[in-house]
């Protein structure tokens, strides 16, 4: 005759193993991502607990019977919870339901490259939600802001030296203007970028607090990642969006890729003056027209640093962190000194590249120079004065006839079709459901 199960192994079979229950609990939770599920599975294992310690039959079924009922329903409710806000594609992956209601937004972003993009145009990525990266790298002005010096934070920072374009950025070897990123460093760039004071002003868990409330973007890093949102992962993908901008449509590139008919005969005459007499070509060489290194020039200052009082401020507490001991006296940016503190780095800036240069004035580390001709000229009478100017800097003796052919090869150097996108509408912060994410 077959031995009736009692009420404590018929409980033992509905209630699994710790080991079981944690194991399941554990697949479950990585599935849907709710800690209601495991909070469920918690609640089961104390039942478990109970039926063992209780030695009454009758207590032992009314126990059980609690405990199941109890478990049941706080399942379902996680799971509706679950299942209101996400859904499940053919292949099994968690799709959040609101990423496409939200804001009209057609889908989730499709790459890290994408999901980069809509965050190199959303402010809140500053910390007061006004400044963007492209507040100052502007798309309709190569991704510059056409000033001579940033505005900075807010715009009303204001800042002391000149924004760079980020086309082709993340082909250099070095970043910033005094070199103090070197290449392979992309996310440390960008870190520096949003949490500097100057920039963006942004403290990182405060960034990652802020993505967790918008569905659209916590759905976006776990479809991309397979994980949640972290400093790191915004990094990435906006370092991901940024070697997407690349010169394109460039006349210079169609000559150099061999064809002849590129360049105008008046530009051809500069070529040969870039590459010859006028010896540009020894610091504005190879693919991107720079050798990526760090040169004293003898650029002159830019005075409205030192009779602005907001740009003054910023230089002042720009150099002080850095230890740069001067920094009350300072009447000129050192450069490069101020990372390495040798007097024969003071005045060094690193060399940009070339490829864009007719969209990107005005020119030099702090915009001093206004346009293409300025800047030929300049050269031409030698440079300007500083201790530690290279030895190659010297006056070149080019007749009028030959700063304009230079100048026509200069200004041959730029996209025809200058690399653009539509700026996204920003998804919208969402209340978030207590116990998710």
């Amino acid at each position: 005759m077959t031995r009736r199960k009692t009420t404590r192994e018929i409980a033992s079979a509905l209630v699994p193993s710790p080991r079981t229950m944690q194991r399941h609990t554990t697949n479950l939770y990585a599935k849907i991502n709710l800690r209601n599920r495991a909070e469920a599975a918690a609640f089961a294992l104390k039942g478990r607990s109970m039926l063992k310690i209780v030695r009454s039959p009758a207590v032992n079924r009314v126990l059980f019977g609690l405990v199941v009922a109890a478990g049941l329903l706080t399942a379902s409710l996680a799971i509706l919870s679950a299942t209101s806000l996400y859904g499940y594609g053919a292949d099994g992956a968690v799709r959040h339901k609101l990423a496409s209601a939200l804001n009209n937004q057609e889908s989730l972003p499709q790459s890290k490259a994408e999901l980069g993009r809509a965050l190199f145009f959303d402010r809140r990525l500053s910390g007061d939600a006004s400044t963007s990266c492209s507040t100052c790298h502007v798309p309709e002005l190569a991704w510059t802001d056409g000033e001579a010096l940033s505005k900075g934070y807010s715009r009303n920072t204001l800042y002391f030296r000149n924004t760079p374009t980020v086309i082709n950025a993340a082909k250099m070897p070095l970043f910033d203007w005094d070199g103090r990123f070197a290449a392979g460093d992309f996310n440390t760039l960008i870190r520096d970028h949003i949490a500097e004071a100057h920039f963006m002003n942004l403290d990182g868990r405060l960034l990652v607090e802020r993505m967790k409330q918008i569905p659209e973007y916590d759905a976006a890093f776990g479809e991309l990642f397979g994980s949640e949102v972290s400093y790191g992962k915004v990094l990435g993908s906006l370092a991901a969006f940024l070697e997407t901008l690349n010169s394109q449509d460039h006349p210079y590139l169609e000559y150099a890729a061999g064809n002849d008919s590129a360049l105008s005969s008046k530009a051809l005459s500069g070529l040969a003056l870039f590459e010859g007499n006028a010896g540009c070509s020894q610091c504005h060489g190879g693919e991107l027209l720079s050798d990526g290194e760090l040169y004293a020039l003898g650029v002159p200052d830019n005075q409205d640093i030192f009779q602005e009082p907001l740009r003054h401020i910023t230089f002042r507490r720009f150099f002080r962190g850095f230890g740069v001991s001067e920094y009350v006296t300072m009447r000129s940016d050192p450069g490069l000194y101020a990372l390495t503190l040798r007097e024969t780095d003071r005045g060094k800036f690193r060399t940009p590249s070339l490829l864009e240069v007719a969209h990107t004035a005005p020119y030099m580390h702090n915009g001093e120079l206004a346009s293409l001709e300025d800047v030929v000229r300049f050269y031409n009478d030698g440079g300007g004065a500083n201790p530690n100017k290279d030895s190659r800097i010297r006056p070149l003796g080019l007749s009028g006839d030959e700063i304009s052919d230079l100048v026509a090869f200069l200004e041959s150097l730029g996209s025809r079709d200058m690399p653009t996108v539509d700026e996204p509408a920003p998804p919208p912060y969402q209340p978030r459901t207590l116990g998710a994410n």
